[in-house]
């Protein structure tokens, strides 16, 4: 059985999100921590959460995936902006632990024209300062489409800053389809060959989730533009074989495709039922 939800809000609290979940047949879904922009973040009710959790448990749902604002930017020139980064970073992983062993997921970064290695070195840093040993939490690096100045759009860029994390085994990746066929790797035509070199490089054990999109954009168009599941460039062929794949079909994966409720429950029937 595919693990398979979208991104929902939760500014109704946690048992809303979860029921509005299972209302559309998933059993695992997304949300902002905080307003996508970055700002305060709402109160967590610990009542709501203790009942989410007790629900969750109950109708089986899968890890859950929270996404941090997309102004996290912790390899700015502006040291204004990182110092924002590390603050919600840090804050974000604290709430995490009301709903504990779940997954973080951000985007790495743009280094703005400093140069890739220093933007590693800056989040590598960043992750050195605020993972705990006691986090129940797994940090997740998104895959990037590598547009403009972006971090993380090849495999090897992910492992590096990895690797710079003294408590990498609180880290992993969330592959999404759109970035990564926008980057250059063919999951249309070489599924295997691409999660081949990914357990090369990085290791099929650190690959916790997934982002699961289509793509307004042809391949190695280095441009981020999601599309409904069989109405972009990707298809819907290529993707059902890749949430079906040995690999991925036991994973978290997450609809980020333009859509309403409605029609996430039909983009979650259709992955299901092919």
């Amino acid at each position: 059985m595919l693990h398979i939800g979208c991104h929902l809000s939760i500014s109704k609290g946690f048992l809303h999100i979860g029921k509005e979940a299972s209302s559309i047949d998933a059993d695992t879904f997304q949300f902002f921590t905080r307003n996508p922009q970055g700002g305060q973040a709402k109160d967590i009710d610990p009542a709501d959460v203790q009942k989410y959790n007790a629900y969750a448990a109950e109708h089986k749902f899968a890890k859950i995936v929270a996404h941090a604002p997309y102004t996290l930017n912790p390899c700015s020139d502006k040291p204004e902006t990182r110092e924002f980064a590390e603050m919600v970073f840090a804050d974000d992983l604290k709430r995490m632990e009301f709903v504990p062993n779940n997954y973080y997921n951000f985007h790495p970064g743009s280094h703005v024209g400093q140069g890739v290695e220093t933007g590693i070195g800056m989040i590598t840093d960043l992750l050195n300062r605020i993972l705990k040993p006691e986090q129940t939490t797994t940090v997740l690096l998104e895959t990037m489409s590598g547009k403009g100045s972006e971090v993380g759009s090849t495999f090897e860029e992910l492992a590096e800053i990895i690797a710079g994390v003294k408590l990498s085994d609180k880290m992993g990746v969330c592959l999404d389809t759109c970035h990564v066929f926008a980057a250059g790797y063919d999951i249309v035509n070489n599924l295997d060959g691409v999660l081949c070199y990914f357990d090369e490089v990085i290791g099929l054990n650190r690959l916790k989730a997934v982002h699961l999109n289509d793509s307004l954009m042809p391949f190695a168009s280095h441009k981020d533009r999601h599309a409904k599941i069989g109405e972009g460039c990707i298809g819907k062929k290529a993707l059902v074989d890749f949430v079906n794949h040995p690999a991925i079909r036991s994973l978290p994966i997450i609809l980020e495709t333009p859509n309403d409720l409605a029609g996430y429950a039909t983009e979650i029937k259709m992955m299901r039922n092919a």
